[in-house]
């Protein structure tokens, strides 16, 4: 055999002439040359197709440039900073009457929420609905956790009416807390 190549003794080459390859096993190469030559050029214009998508360009297609939506931008602002439960809580005190009632929302308003604590301060505009409210807060701790998810409000504190504004005037002495300064 010419420059030491070792052809199998039942291949069809070692049947045909004896010095190369036969013409199968050329085509047979030339096949996998060409099959290698096109998939290289495949991943090519792939890769190309890949870098104008993301590209400078804006295309047909979705893009992240995009605009979106308000509601979809402002949703993905509160997944983002991770304001799910106080934006839920701001949804429970704009829905607070269709939530407690119109009864008691007539007399009760709820004013802030402690996040750390989960805990919704309500106030209300007599001693009576106050009470009430307190009997009633174990019900609407419950009912605050269906609508917002478990563990969203762990307790309601209920305050009752703010006193009057003391006001200076021609008989208060400045600096006096008013009746009750003088019993210590």
């Amino acid at each position: 055999m010419a420059q030491g190549a070792a052809v199998p003794s039942g291949s069809a080459a070692g049947a045909g002439v004896q010095g190369g390859p036969s013409g199968v096993d050329l085509a047979r190469v030339a096949l996998r040359a060409a099959k290698e030559a096109a998939r290289a050029r495949g991943d090519a214009a792939q890769q190309k197709k890949q870098a104008r998508r993301g590209g400078l360009r804006s295309g047909a297609r979705a893009d992240g440039r995009d605009p979106m939506a308000l509601g979809a931008a402002i949703n993905r602002l509160i997944t983002e900073r991770g304001w799910e439960t106080p934006a839920a809580v701001g949804g429970v005190m704009g829905r607070w009457p269709q939530i407690v009632g119109g009864d008691v929302a007539g007399h009760c308003v709820p004013e802030r929420y402690d996040e750390e604590e989960r805990v919704l301060m309500v106030r209300c505009d007599s001693t009576a609905w106050a009470t009430n409210l307190r009997l009633l807060a174990p019900t609407l701790v419950a009912r605050l956790n269906e609508d917002l998810g478990h563990g969203a409000v762990r307790a309601i504190k209920v305050q009752g009416p703010g006193g009057p504004v003391r006001r200076y005037g021609p008989l208060r002495a400045p600096g006096s807390r008013g009746p009750g300064d003088t019993y210590g």
